[in-house]
């Protein structure tokens, strides 16, 4: 065997090596991601369960708000719809994008039925509204956590399928830049659902 066949085979080992190595970590990230998502998925299905009690709850106050109630729920379901795609994709970008749109539209709908707690005293001192809010609070600090470690690993995908000459590889085998999910509420808002509740 030549010199330049031995130089071939040494380089294309090393090209396949490489390959094989880039591919398995863009794996790897991308289950990453899954795993991220999946801590997410807890608190929200717990959130998402937590919300009928609370409309349950409210309603022997607010039997006149009925279409504030309904859309709470609406907006519950869609974002629970919403969710179950993501689970099945997590680093789908479509998917996150709709889920972040979705937990947006159900936290307009909390704020109107929190607004509303505020006009109606029995309502805001109700025992059972009070820790069903703090449930929820409680809920929602634990996805802004486990927003944050998904976020992490959605940036750590996107960095390595991005960089050349990983993006050679990713580019061949289909992996697309992930988004990240975006808080459903900003800071203010969050702040102001605790002072109202």
């Amino acid at each position: 065997m030549s010199t330049s066949n031995l130089v071939f085979l040494a380089v294309a080992a090393v090209l396949i090596f490489w390959a094989v190595s880039a591919y398995n970590r863009l794996v790897r990230l991308k289950n990453i991601i899954a795993n991220a998502f999946g801590q997410i998925d807890v608190q929200l299905k717990r959130r998402y369960d937590l919300i009928p009690n609370l409309v349950e709850a409210a309603k022997k106050y607010l039997q006149h708000e009925s279409s504030t109630l309904e859309a709470v729920i609406a907006a519950r379901n869609q974002a629970r719809s919403a969710s179950d795609a993501v689970r099945s994709h997590p680093a789908n970008a479509d998917s996150v994008i709709a889920l972040a749109s979705a937990e947006q539209a159900l936290g307009g709908t909390l704020g109107r039925l929190f607004a509303l707690a505020e006009a109606y005293p029995d309502l805001k001192a109700d025992r059972t509204i009070r820790e069903l809010s703090e449930e929820l609070t409680s809920t929602e600090n634990k996805v802004g956590f486990a927003r944050q470690a998904y976020n992490d690993a959605v940036l750590d995908y996107n960095n390595a399928q991005g960089q050349f000459p990983a993006l050679l590889v990713a580019r061949l085998f289909g992996f697309a830049p992930s988004a990240m999910l975006q808080a459903t509420e900003s800071a203010v808002e969050r702040q102001t659902l605790r002072i109202q509740m």
